[in-house]
């Protein structure tokens, strides 16, 4: 065969080779594989174009986690405008889904913003109260002391949305020494005792009592803070899954005692061990006692198949 013959014999070979390729690729369609939970995903560009009610970033976060895990959920992306809040301050805004950010928030116990922020090693809790500027950037004074990777929570609720938590991590610079909490159901602050009574029950409401004291008597006249006799966040250790939960009546109702105790029923999502964080106020003072809690024992399974709200992580 002449070269001339070879090449268009080559080329009629390529053409049939690319045809049936295409062939195969329209029948077949993108690849995807099959995740975990049974979901199939399609990969490659397809899957991060995605649109409609499925779009959203990496951190986008599943309707049924618990909160705080992500920075990004039902439309709503924390973003920090401040990269170093070891100078003194940290600020961020709230972008909504139409991408700008939201200035519209309702007010929740007495404040349209709380700002959660605590190491990694749940160590360092801080309650504070961030204010917006028109723009919608919100800004605050804190104060990071210790090197190491905190995580900022965000609690609020957007007008016209419900509420929501998102999260974000923090670097510090400087040297990091872990610290380890073994478990402790009594606090001491500020020479206040706190015993928390009750059993972390995962999947299911469970009662829990925090009673305060000072100098062997029990307090009495606890003065509101934020329309509450006192706030708790639980954080799961590991993942620092987060749970907002204020306390049953409130100051003023005529029905709730101004202390020693305060009744909260929280619902944690899994086993495993909780740090505990109440704020309650005194003499004009906050104050926050710690507590490290493990989970008691598993709802049975009649009782954890049964069809549960939606977690947005605000308790009752």
């Amino acid at each position: 065969m002449n070269p001339i013959a070879k090449l268009s014999a080559y080329g009629a070979a390529l053409v049939l080779l690319v045809a049936g390729s295409y062939a195969v690729g329209t029948a077949v369609g993108p690849l995807r594989h099959v995740a975990p939970s049974g979901d199939v995903a399609t990969s490659g560009v397809e899957a991060a174009g995605h649109g409609g009610a499925h779009s959203g970033t990496v951190a986008e976060a599943a309707s049924d986690q618990p909160a705080g895990l992500a920075s990004s959920r039902g439309g709503y992306t924390l973003t920090p405008t401040d990269p170093t809040p070891e100078a003194g301050s940290f600020s961020f805004q709230i972008i909504g889904p139409d991408g700008a950010p939201v200035t519209a928030f309702d007010v929740e116990h007495d404040k349209r913003m709380h700002l959660i922020v605590v190491r990694r090693d749940t160590t360092g809790f801080q309650h504070v109260h961030p204010e917006m500027a028109p723009d919608g950037t919100w800004t605050v004074p804190l104060t990071l002391p210790a090197g190491g990777s905190y995580r900022a929570f965000a609690d609020f609720a957007p007008t016209g949305g419900a509420g929501t938590t998102l999260g974000v991590d923090v670097a510090v610079p400087g040297t990091f020494e872990p610290v380890q909490h073994t478990p402790s159901r009594t606090a001491q602050v500020d020479g206040y005792t706190v015993e928390l009574t009750g059993e972390l029950v995962p999947g299911k409401a469970s009662p829990v009592t925090l009673t305060v004291g000072k100098d062997g008597r029990p307090v009495t006249d606890l003065q509101p803070y934020l329309a509450a006799y006192g706030h708790l966040v639980a954080l799961r250790e590991g993942d620092l899954a987060y749970l907002h939960v204020h306390p049953d009546g409130e100051p003023g109702d005529g029905v709730t005692p101004a202390g020693p105790q305060i009744e909260f029923v929280a619902e944690v999502p899994t086993a495993g061990t909780y740090r505990l964080f109440l704020d309650f106020q005194h003499d004009g003072v906050v104050r926050t006692a710690e507590f490290t809690v493990p989970t008691g024992p598993a709802v049975p399974d009649a009782v954890a198949e049964a069809p549960a709200h939606a977690d947005d992580g605000h308790g009752h």
